[in-house]
């Protein structure tokens, strides 16, 4: 925030804090902590999206308790009330509460959904057998969601120093800042590792036909997959590139700082956040993995053992592998 105008000179802390605490509109010579005033129609807008997902997937969770749908409703929660404080910032643009509100939310939001793909991951391979992936289904979710926690701190730990040091006159928030990014690179690691275990089981899956070699032959009528799971499997990529996508614009923006072009500028927060992250939680609204996946044990029970049913991501949390190594 700069902290002068033409007419009065430089702010005294205590303005500062009035500012920051209450709700005034734009003062000529005097910067919000966005850099610009958020757009009211953007933050109704996708409030409105985030919130049809929301009630699409809690409703999918209240029928079926289902933990992807539970994962991916809290991730759209979470973005709700981000884009609510985006809302709130559009009037009240120094209150630091809003903008608190919204960078500590859509910061954490794709954590949530990350965690329901290795849940839907997990339950694939309960499924298509060990033999088509390199790591156990139960591991996915213990060493991608410890990754995921980690960095999330690491990001929490940045942003109160930053935030901090932006409520303080010439307060410095690059340590702060720093920290965030490497929360979010480390984040962007395990996330690069994780996809090349997606495409390494799309390789076993579709190339090699791992399933082929295990009991489940009977999967489906000339053991080949169901058309549900292939569905589903382009949702998964789908809504990881997206999320990969956002993860390098968030770096690059924390990177150039708080007054960086990439920061200072919305249209690129909505296109590469807001959009972004709308297509990565909504997609799984069209292509429900309660349905295309668990969805289809009853069609396929006859050919299944029902205590492989019962995978990574079932309510019961029973019959998982506990292997963890599987070389191809």
């Amino acid at each position: 925030m700069s902290n002068t105008t033409e007419a009065s000179g430089p702010l005294t802390q205590e303005q500062v804090d009035a500012l920051r605490s209450g709700c005034h509109s734009l003062i000529e010579g005097i910067d919000t902590s966005y850099g610009y005033v958020p757009t009211l129609g953007a933050g109704i807008a996708f409030c409105a999206l985030f919130g049809l997902s929301l009630l699409g997937h809690f409703v999918q969770f209240i029928r079926k308790r289902q933990w992807t749908s539970f994962a991916f409703a809290v991730g759209a929660l979470t973005e709700v009330i981000g884009w609510a404080g985006r809302t709130w910032s559009s009037e009240c643009p120094y209150n630091n509460n809003a903008f608190l509100m919204q960078i500590t939310t859509l910061i954490i939001a794709p954590t949530f959904i990350t965690a329901g793909l290795y849940v839907i991951l997990g339950a694939l391979i309960n499924r298509l057998g060990r033999e088509s992936s390199v790591l156990g289904p139960r591991m996915y979710a213990i060493v991608f969601l410890t990754c995921d926690i980690i960095a999330l701190i690491i990001q929490a730990v940045g942003g109160a120093m930053a935030s901090t040091e932006s409520d303080k006159i010439n307060g410095d928030t690059k340590p702060g800042t720093n920290i965030m990014v490497a929360g979010i690179v480390f984040q962007m690691a395990a996330m690069v590792v994780f996809t090349v275990l997606v495409i390494d089981f799309l390789r076993r899956v579709f190339v090699k036909k791992s399933y082929l070699q295990t009991r489940k032959k009977g999967l489906s009528d000339g053991n080949t997959l169901p058309k549900a799971y292939t569905w589903l499997l382009a949702a998964v990529f789908v809504s990881l590139t997206m999320i990969f996508i956002r993860s390098i614009y968030r770096t690059v923006e924390l990177l150039q700082g708080w007054s960086g072009y990439l920061i200072t500028h919305e249209g690129y927060f909505i296109g590469l956040d807001g959009a972004i992250m709308v297509v990565a939680i909504a997609v799984f609204n069209f292509f429900d993995p309660v349905y295309l996946l668990w969805g289809q044990d009853d069609k396929l029970a006859s050919s299944f053992e029902q205590n492989e049913l019962r995978g990574m991501g079932d309510v019961s949390m029973e019959g998982w592998d506990d292997a963890t190594i599987v070389t191809d």
